[in-house]
């Protein structure tokens, strides 16, 4: 992992960073978090390709089901929390549908309202793949951005504090 100050050699080094330019603070350190952000998600579209055999977007859906306690969500909230056109989701949970990791069941009482779960295959799965991808984010991140702007980040979600503090 990168010290605070150590820019790691093989990437450019982000021209927000130095400051001196016409953005403010603020808007350097979303477009550090942006570009930090699309590092993690180059890296982990491979990794989850080898790992699950789906696509990133598929894993999105999974992911988001797998943080529901019970049951899983309506077509129409996983399009709104993803920000996905739901023609583009139905096809996505049609793939998912089709390799067992998802099940799909009209909402009673209402006709057109559709929900989505897990399958404990894909729980299984998931659960299988977690090291790895969580590894390939913590060094995506490592090669982007030193410990402290990696915990400053963790900060920003107050749950992930808690569960990745040691015991």
């Amino acid at each position: 992992m990168a010290a605070p100050g150590e820019h790691p050699t093989d990437l450019p080094e982000c021209p927000s960073l130095g400051g001196g330019g016409l953005l403010p603070a603020e808007l350097r350190a979303w477009m550090l978090l942006l570009a930090a952000t699309g590092a993690v998600e180059q890296r982990l579209r491979t990794v989850v390709k080898e790992k699950l055999d789906i696509s990133h977007d598929e894993f999105l859906v999974l992911c988001l089901l797998a943080e529901q306690p019970e049951g899983g969500l309506r077509m129409t909230r996983v399009a709104e929390l993803l920000g996905r056109p739901k023609t583009r989701l139905t096809y996505q949970i049609a793939c998912l549908q089709h390799a067992g990791l998802v099940t799909r069941r009209s909402v009673r009482g209402d006709k057109r309202g559709v929900e989505v779960a897990l399958t404990d295959k894909a729980r299984l799965l998931l659960q299988e793949a977690s090291a790895p991808l969580a590894e390939t984010v913590t060094e995506s991140l490592a090669r982007f951005m030193g410990p402290d702007q990696c915990a400053a980040m963790r900060g920003l979600v107050p749950d992930l504090e808690e569960e990745s503090r040691p015991e």
